[in-house]
């Protein structure tokens, strides 16, 4: 979600400060004041803005990299218990920015895509100034009604979605789709206090079936999204145990509702070339209450389903590490009994206990003191 520069994602800086600093914010703050934050950071330090100005392109870059830590929850969990030193920076999103790619890295980009590498793309920053300054334009899409678009690259058409009581109440659905299978962002804006629209929420396209979809729900309770570059990095850091991690990208959406009014949606294109064709349609659930039912009780249990993965990860690692313990003795045990010294110890034992067993059927009488001692020795 964030506005990185390079195609290799948010850099690391020469000397790190901390994220928190860099943000200027707590550390109890929330995903929503943390976003707030860098939003507003990251479009006064942006390159396209400061084209004359080497130190704001660092600065830029420090607020891009302390955002990719703090905009992930298993990563500022680590930050938060031990600093920079638990953060593999290698693992970092891939996210681009493609306003700042060449034609040559654009098609690398799209190559990747195509190949199942999870790329992130940042929205320009254009499209989010236009919007805080509220000079876009916005076009009406009235509840239980959809419009069809072809949106550039780069560039974000704006809805405006009006509401009543009875139908925030009852719980609203904002869905894009596109049978051409387009990339896209579905955007959700709240309204800034100057009059313009701050970025508030986003959910990147994904294929599902034969096209590709992004939804937004306002149901009243805690809907989660799932980021499938989660699972995607555990695969390729630990392929055996990314078994586990599948449902780790589970994260909860930000806005669980919507109050009467006035509410400004925007669908984003984020193809790497070609417009994006799209339909975008504004539902209220009133008419779909065993739906959303049957959405809570899934939700529900895929959460309790995240949990037991988790406690049979824990007693996993415990059998694997046991396991890698008693391979490991016994290969040691191996190697010592199969060695040189033990066969001569063994092989000396072997031959003494012969000697003094064929020395029992010596008479004693009939042989000497010294014999005798040479046949036990």
């Amino acid at each position: 979600m964030g506005m990185g520069s390079k195609m290799e994602g948010p850099s690391t800086p020469a000397n790190r400060r901390d994220p928190y600093e860099v943000l200027s914010v707590s550390r109890d703050s929330t995903d929503q004041e943390i976003k707030t934050a860098y939003r507003k950071l990251a479009l006064k330090y942006h390159p396209d803005k400061n084209a004359s100005n080497p130190e704001a392109s660092e600065l830029f870059k420090e607020v891009a990299y302390s955002y990719s830590i703090l905009s992930d929850p298993e990563k500022r969990r680590q930050y938060d218990s031990a600093g920079f030193e638990a953060l593999d920076a290698d693992s970092m999103d891939m996210e681009i920015d493609l306003s700042n790619l060449g034609t040559v890295n654009t098609m690398f980009a799209a190559l990747f895509s195509k190949l199942g590498v999870p790329i992130k793309t940042t929205i320009s920053a254009n499209v989010l100034e236009e919007a805080l300054n509220g000079t876009v334009t916005v076009r009406p899409l009235p509840i239980g009604t959809s419009v069809s678009g072809k949106v550039e690259k780069q560039c974000a058409h704006f809805f405006g979605v009006t509401i009543n009581e009875q139908q925030a109440e009852s719980g609203i659905v904002i869905r894009v789709t596109s049978t051409a299978q387009s990339k896209f962002k579905l955007l959700y804006f709240e309204q800034d206090v100057n009059g313009g629209y701050g970025l508030a929420l986003q959910e990147d396209s994904e294929k599902t079936g034969k096209v590709t979809s992004a939804g937004m729900y306002f149901l009243h309770f805690q809907v989660y999204r799932m980021d499938s570059t989660v699972n995607a990095l555990a695969m390729a850091k630990d392929p055996e145990g990314a078994f586990f991690k599948r449902l780790e990208g589970l994260q909860p959406c930000e806005v669980s509702e919507l109050k009467a009014g006035t509410h400004i949606f925007a669908v984003y294109g984020d193809n790497f070339f070609k417009t994006a064709s799209y339909t975008i349609e504004a539902v209220c659930a009133k008419s779909y209450e065993d739906t959303t039912q049957k959405l809570k009780d899934v939700e529900a249990q895929i959460l309790r389903k995240r949990n037991e993965l988790r406690q049979f990860e824990a007693e996993y690692r415990k059998a694997l590490a046991r396991y890698q313990e008693v391979t490991d003795r016994y290969t040691k045990e191996k190697q010592s009994a199969t060695s040189r010294p033990y066969h001569f110890v063994v092989d000396t034992k072997i031959v003494k206990f012969e000697r003094l067993r064929r020395g029992a059927f010596v008479d004693p009488k009939s042989t000497c003191k010294t014999c005798m001692h040479n046949i036990v020795q």
